[in-house]
């Protein structure tokens, strides 16, 4: 199996590829791949041009969502690089993308459409939005336990402190931004203090539907890399976003020509990428030998976001159990995925006491499918040493099971 090369200036419409050619893209494409990986704070404002948002989930037991969908890409990389790029650069910001995420600054006017639905409930209780904004303007960034409001209001995840609904509210809407954190405690200051006028102040660039179902479908294309036109978590975060809008957005977006149709050999479903993407196509294919290395990769990782195509595609069965009773997990409560090369070939439980304390692997699993050999071994051992060092963490100690 062979993919047809044209010029990127005028792509045909249609690739055939190889099961382990679409590996090799995936790979090369979300930064895994060892000769290109992201070394510093610009590199990630690329990584995250390119791919959206980055998931975020507040559970730390190796390292936050984020950091760890970061570790496996950058060099080095510590956790006090994306502080500083939300919380000192202000180049990303805490938002509302798919679920919670973290998102460019820049794109501020594209979530004008989210930053409208919670403006009634404001209005409905706007001497508490008021008195809220006071407080801030006085004195400076604030959290939920700043303020005596706490008699409970009805809000969207159930019944919660006034204090807390009006914070969440003012920051959907934009009134507010998350200033800082200190572990899971939010401090949400003015968003015209730290967002530039140019973005804050912008028309939102969609003005129809149509155009903001095309633009969100590009977006979440370019998310995961490559896509199917068919039910996926890849879609969360877009309110009315139905089997209808998803096929009109595809089909304008194809005809548009910003999208690229994908065969790969051994899957029905036609997959689609971007077709400002193909020049990585291309060096996936003709410039990126095989890696021999090992990533550690996160629960909610961008390249996993459908879990049904990394199935198709990887012949691996992922499933987060965090939120399943422990009785009905097939593996543990934090469970990562090991990448070796193109291949995802183990998964791992760990924990991290805070400090110097070792790297706990409480479990390890090989896939049923690999039979490991001593180069592998090795790549393990090396990937885990770097996962060591993104944490701080003293040692690691391998469990029998390995």
């Amino acid at each position: 199996m062979h993919v047809i090369t044209v010029g990127v200036d005028r792509p045909m419409s249609r690739f055939v590829l190889s099961k382990d050619q679409a590996r090799q893209y995936f790979i090369v494409y979300h930064h895994l791949h060892p000769d290109y990986c992201l070394r510093n704070k610009e590199d990630i404002l690329e990584f995250v041009r390119r791919v959206g948002c980055i998931q975020f989930d507040p559970l730390n037991v190796v390292g936050e969502n984020a950091n760890l969908v970061l570790q496996a890409r950058v060099e080095d990389y510590r956790p006090a690089l994306l502080a500083e790029l939300l919380y000192q650069d202000r180049e990303l910001i805490d938002f509302w993308d798919k679920n919670m995420a973290i998102c460019l600054t820049e794109n501020w006017p594209y979530y004008a459409r989210f930053r409208g639905v919670y403006a009634g409930w404001l209005e409905e209780n706007r001497e508490t939005v008021q008195f809220v904004r006071r407080q801030i303007e006085e004195h400076g960034p604030q959290s939920s336990g700043d303020f005596e409001l706490n008699h409970k209001v009805n809000w969207y995840y159930g019944d919660t402190r006034l204090a807390r609904a009006a914070l969440e509210g003012m920051y959907y809407c934009g009134d507010l931004i998350i200033h800082h954190k200190r572990g899971v405690r939010k401090f949400y200051d003015l968003a015209e203090r730290h967002i530039p006028d140019a973005y804050r102040m912008a028309a939102d660039p969609n003005r129809s539907n149509e155009s903001y179902y095309e633009w969100f479908v590009l977006q979440r294309v370019g998310s995961v890399g490559m896509l199917w036109n068919k039910p996926s978590d890849a879609w969360l975060g877009v309110r009315g976003f139905r089997s209808g809008e998803r096929n009109q957005a595809f089909q304008g977006l194809l005809e548009k020509g910003y999208l690229t149709e994908i065969e790969v050999d051994g899957i029905g479903q036609t997959l689609y990428m971007r077709t400002q993407d193909l020049p990585v196509l291309q060096i996936a294919l003709e410039r990126a030998a095989e890696s021999k290395e090992v990533r550690i990769l996160a629960p909610l990782d961008n390249m996993l976001w459908d879990r049904n195509l990394i199935r198709e595609l990887f012949h691996f069965e992922y499933r987060w159990e965090v939120y399943k009773p422990a009785k009905e997990r097939q593996y543990g409560y934090y469970v990562l995925p090991v990448l070796y090369g193109n291949r995802l070939v183990a998964r791992l439980e760990a924990e991290h006491y805070k400090g110097k304390g070792p790297l706990v692997i409480k479990n390890w699993w090989w896939e049923q499918t690999i039979e490991p050999d001593d180069p592998m071994r090795a790549a393990v051992e090396a990937g885990l040493n770097r996962f060591t060092r993104y944490l701080g963490a003293a040692s690691f100690d391998l469990p029998p099971s390995f």
